[in-house]
């Protein structure tokens, strides 16, 4: 399989727009570098891959019909495990909420899912958001994929190494 994984979101989107390839098999090549990579870097709390996968299916569909929703459409994202995802758990990397699934989205979340982009995980976070390197989080510490020795820095830490380690075309974290 083609490393699909490595394409810029503008890359990905001109390929999908021409046809060159689906949002399909950019999801799987997502994936399979996920599965690759994840044991050393520990960026996801949770995957949501079968979800992702029928959403890639619509996203097919719909460049087939000539009607994508956005640029977005059909780009594999992971998001920060903080903002509010309806149906996925939102555990805030703390043990206090590892079971919560909110019955909401975010409104962020709403207007990617609007925008037809791929929710493809959770990223590990610094408990509640409360540290600058994300090893307080209750599911273990993300490490760097460059330096697997080294954090990736920032509460955000899972969203960064997720994105720098290629596990997905772009990642939603936040910033203070």
């Amino acid at each position: 399989m083609e490393e699909l994984f490595k394409l810029t979101i503008s890359e990905a989107v001109e390929k999908l727009k021409s046809g060159e390839i689906k949002s399909s098999e950019l999801l799987e090549s997502v994936i399979s570098r996920v599965e690759k990579v994840e044991p050393s870097v520990k960026a996801f709390i949770t995957k949501t891959f079968d979800d992702a996968r029928v959403l890639a299916s619509e996203s097919d569909k719909r460049y087939a019909g000539g009607k994508p929703l956005s640029n977005l459409d059909g780009i594999p994202l992971a998001l920060k495990d903080v903002f509010c995802t309806k149906g996925i758990k939102t555990t805030a990397a703390s043990k206090i909420l590892e079971d919560f699934v909110p019955a909401y989205d975010a409104t962020v979340v709403k207007k990617l899912k609007d925008a037809g982009a791929i929710i493809i995980g959770k990223v590990n976070t610094d408990e509640f958001t409360m540290g600058s390197s994300t090893e307080t989080s209750f599911f273990g510490p993300t490490h760097n994929p460059w330096d697997t020795s080294r954090v990736p820095g920032g509460s955000s830490g899972g969203s960064a190494a997720a994105v720098a380690a290629d596990e997905c075309l772009f990642s939603l974290g936040t910033a203070v």
